[in-house]
């Protein structure tokens, strides 16, 4: 069985999942979003804004293949280039800290250490970037989780409560912790990044 990863790029853009290849939930803020989904244009938009963070930040993203397949993905930038982070009542994402945005391992390849995978290669380019941790915005209502990852799951993956919150708490994870993850913390994040993630209502919260 034959694995690799690959940075997101444009030319792989349309290997994400649907509905993930066409939601800019976190891409654009509310009113945009709102208005992207309207006129039957949310994939250029996430596009456009791939595109863009890929100029200025560099990498924002991570497919996994096996055998060629696309199973897996993890999704990721500093919280200036995402306008949906300011919606949230826990923000600002911390300064040293970037926003993992939304993952998924799609459910028939959970288990195999994909989901591990991901986020440690997230963790080791952050390591050579110079940041410190990487932080996401928890809900703690499981059964209505879309882009936003159960808190939960997060919680049982190593991540900390660094401001909490009825709904949604923001969370953080050192990333030297990520790369030295054993045992029951690696089953319990491929749990978390195997989730189905349902196509998002782009509301403002």
């Amino acid at each position: 069985m034959g694995r690799r990863l690959v940075p997101l790029t444009l030319d792989s853009l349309a290997d994400l999942p649907l509905p993930c290849r066409a939601c800019v939930f976190w891409e654009l803020d509310p009113v945009s979003g709102e208005a992207a989904i309207k006129d039957g244009r949310p994939e250029l938009e996430k596009e456009s804004w791939i595109s863009a963070v890929l100029l200025e930040w560099g990498s924002c993203g991570r497919i996994a293949y096996v055998d060629d397949v696309p199973v897996g993905f993890v999704l990721y930038a500093p919280p200036a280039y995402v306008p949906r982070s300011l919606a949230f009542p826990t923000s600002p994402i911390s300064s040293d800290a970037v926003q993992l945005m939304t993952s998924r391992v799609l459910p028939t390849y959970q288990g195999q250490g994909i989901g591990r995978t991901l986020v440690q290669t997230v963790a080791k380019d952050l390591v050579r970037r110079g940041f410190k941790a990487i932080e996401a915005f928890g809900d703690t209502k499981v059964e209505d989780a879309h882009c936003v990852l159960p808190a939960d799951h997060l919680l049982a993956v190593g991540f900390k409560t660094v401001r909490p919150h009825h709904r949604y708490p923001r969370l953080r994870l050192e990333v030297r912790s990520a790369l030295s993850w054993k045992g029951e913390m690696e089953v319990a994040l491929e749990r978390l990044l195997g989730a189905v993630q349902k196509e998002p209502s782009l509301r403002p919260l």
